[in-house]
């Protein structure tokens, strides 16, 4: 049983590149597994591996300046989510190409799972999804608008496109784990509106506490490790991720003529070009190859 651990944290690293050499050789030498950004702004990512392991890297990290409080979200997968581990340095941890926003200095209103439905389910209230738009497509909450944007890096733009939409409403906001949203509601606090509230952990965390029979979520929440989705209860979803283009697809989307192994689905097969192609089927036989020689290759559950 692989133990997962989300974590995000907004503090002030003055000098990023000093902590991530350490941070690097603990992850390994305890046998954990994934990817983690290390910013001027903070650090954010998911983290898999042994317990004993999960628990050695968050102690480590909670040493590191400003992040003694530092939160996190637990879950367990029967396989390994991720193929290695990385610790990256980054402009941003979550990025929205906004240097005027700052989570430190202000966010919106927090909200707890558990009074999550009766905020949204207000008529004064408009519900805004902050996810990429192939995030969106497998679920997300009822009556939630879909800014379709392809980035978080697009939201800025959607919002002054369409914030005359908002007039007289009070906005809520969410995401997968909640780092977005504290962006998000700091940079609408800087646009003049007044009452501003998130999710407080994310999506993650409202389906790991709220019962099925009790919710509002639709469908399945993507994650981004090997696991792909999950639904209520942090259980795995149905889905698989394409390797031409890394949005989840389901099982009965194989059939589809658009679908190759490892290449293509039904959502890229126009949008890469035979070169493209070419390369992905030489990545899928080093695969094959990788697993027939019983070697781990960095694929995992993708297709």
């Amino acid at each position: 049983m692989f133990k997962i651990a989300a974590l995000y944290h907004f503090t002030r690293f003055t000098d990023p590149a000093a902590l991530q050499p350490a941070l690097l050789e603990l992850c390994q030498g305890q046998s954990v597994t994934g990817s983690l950004l290390l910013a001027h702004e903070g650090i954010n990512g998911t983290i898999a591996g042994p317990e004993a392991g999960i628990d050695a890297v968050l102690n480590h990290i909670k040493t590191l300046p400003g992040c003694a409080d530092l939160e996190w979200k637990v879950a367990f997968s029967d396989h390994p989510p991720f193929g290695k581990m990385k610790v990256r340095l980054k402009k941003e941890i979550v990025t929205m190409g906004q240097p005027d926003v700052d989570p430190k200095a202000s966010v919106g209103h927090y909200v707890e799972p558990e009074d999550w439905n009766d905020l949204i389910r207000a008529e004064d209230v408009a519900v805004i999804d902050t996810r990429n738009d192939y995030e969106v497509q497998i679920g997300t909450f009822e009556g939630a608008i879909d800014p379709e944007t392809a980035s978080f890096r697009d939201f800025p733009a959607w919002w002054q496109a369409n914030k005359e939409r908002f007039h007289n409403k009070r906005v809520a906001m969410f995401c997968t784990g909640g780092i977005r949203c504290e962006k998000s509601t700091n940079y609408l606090l800087s646009q003049g509106v007044e009452d501003v509230y998130h999710l407080k952990g994310g999506i993650l965390r409202y389906l790991e506490e709220i019962p099925a029979a009790d919710s509002s979520w639709q469908g399945e929440c993507f994650v981004f490790d090997n696991r792909v989705s999950v639904g209520h209860g942090l259980a795995e979803g149905p889905h698989e991720l394409c390797h031409g283009c890394r949005r989840p697809i389901l099982p009965q989307d194989k059939t589809h003529p658009g679908f190759e192994l490892g290449v293509s689905c039904h959502q890229c097969v126009d949008e890469t070009s035979e070169a493209d192609k070419a390369r992905f089927r030489e990545r899928q036989k080093q695969m094959r190859l990788a697993r027939e020689r019983g070697e781990a290759h960095h694929g995992g559950r993708s297709v």
